[in-house]
């Protein structure tokens, strides 16, 4: 789940550069004075370019290590100058020494350049970016090992860049504010990061969080979910062959009625964290997080205050449609496409939410 090992991109070849001039996004206005007054990053196309970039940057940095570009000959540092951020540090996965994620900070003296005195309104202080899966020798290894843990136990929380991702992201919580901090992953990646906000949020932690392409493929859910139907099959059986099975109906369709208030209240509830969700429907490994049928059902932006919208599930229009490309990072930054709102609520991302207020058996 990630990129082909060509830096992110996807559908790419592989001796593609990846400088930001030649193959980052183009008509990107460069930040100035101007901001200040009308800040670029009010706008949410420029806040998915910035964070599909900065994922890219992490991506690079791994690359730029294993093929030993250091100084000018570097990739990654070009994905995070444009937009006046700088490295903090790089996130390190200690059984392989790859860098998996990157922490950059608003570059206040770099902005200065460009007389921007102040961080305009909405620019993060502090992004989290982390890269997907990169088919290196020296990373596919443990890139895999993660893809197999969540693909059969749906859970990054036994992986060390879980643990690494979130003591990263509270320490920048703990000197910023949670409105400052800001975490973006793609595929494997968007996994993580959704795992991180999540455990957050469970704790009235609520960070902006973008997911480029999240695996929404997993062999646990789809055994969790048999197991239910089975659990659902021998309950009514076992109802059905009671002798006082028209006792045990009453008291059902009182519990219907309580369970219908609590559902109400648990949307509500479900609504205080909304991380925005990028799916290429033609990308089978997030095409499920479209909606209940695994379709995806778009409109324009203009009903993103939807009633029944629990997240921002961004689906792109007449993209790429080989699956290299579609589930590939850069259709995120490029301007060819055009990006549509799902209505239809994310039964998938529901469950994921629903799962920050009650305790799932």
């Amino acid at each position: 789940m990630g990129s082909s090992g060509n830096g992110g991109g996807g559908g790419k070849p592989a001796l593609t550069s990846w400088e930001f001039h030649a193959t980052g996004p183009r008509n990107l206005s460069n930040p100035s004075w101007r901001d200040l007054i009308r800040s670029s990053w009010t706008d949410p196309n420029y806040r998915r370019i910035a964070a599909s970039c900065f994922v890219q940057a992490a991506y690079l940095l791994e690359l730029d290590r294993q093929e030993k570009r250091t100084g000018e000959s570097a990739l990654a540092p070009n994905w995070w100058k444009p937009f006046k951020y700088k490295l903090v540090r790089p996130l390190i996965d200690s059984r392989d020494g790859s860098i998996y994620g990157v922490l950059l900070e608003w570059d206040q003296l770099a902005a200065l350049s460009d007389l921007i005195v102040l961080r305009p309104n909405g620019a993060p202080k502090v992004v989290l970016a982390i890269r997907g899966t990169v088919l290196k020798q020296s990373t596919v290894v443990r890139d895999l090992e993660d893809d197999f843990r969540y693909f059969t136990l749906e859970s990054l929380r036994g992986s060390v860049r879980f643990t690494g991702a979130l003591e990263a992201l509270k320490s920048a919580i703990d000197k910023h504010g949670s409105n400052n901090v800001c975490i973006a992953g793609h595929s494997l990646g968007a996994g993580f990061a959704l795992q991180v906000g999540k455990t957050l949020a469970k704790d009235g932690i609520f960070v902006e969080c973008h997911l480029f392409n999240p695996p929404s493929v997993s062999l646990g859910m789809g055994l969790r979910k048999l197991q239910e139907k089975a659990d659902k099959v021998l309950k009514r059986y076992i109802s059905g062959s009671s002798s006082n099975a028209g006792e045990l109906s009453q008291p059902r369709e009182g519990g219907g009625a309580t369970s219908e208030i609590g559902e109400e209240k648990l949307i509500k509830e479900v609504k205080r964290w909304v991380p925005n969700l990028y799916i290429n429907s033609c990308d089978y490994i997030c095409c499920f997080y479209a909606d209940r049928s695994g379709v995806a059902t778009v409109t324009t932006e203009k009903h993103e205050g939807h009633s029944g919208t629990h997240s921002k599930l961004f689906v792109i229009a007449k993209g790429p449609k080989k699956f290299l490309e579609a589930h590939g990072l850069q259709q995120w930054w490029s301007d060819d496409y055009e990006l549509q709102l799902a209505v239809h609520d994310s039964k998938l991302m529901y469950r994921h939410l629903k799962s920050l207020y009650v305790n799932e058996s």
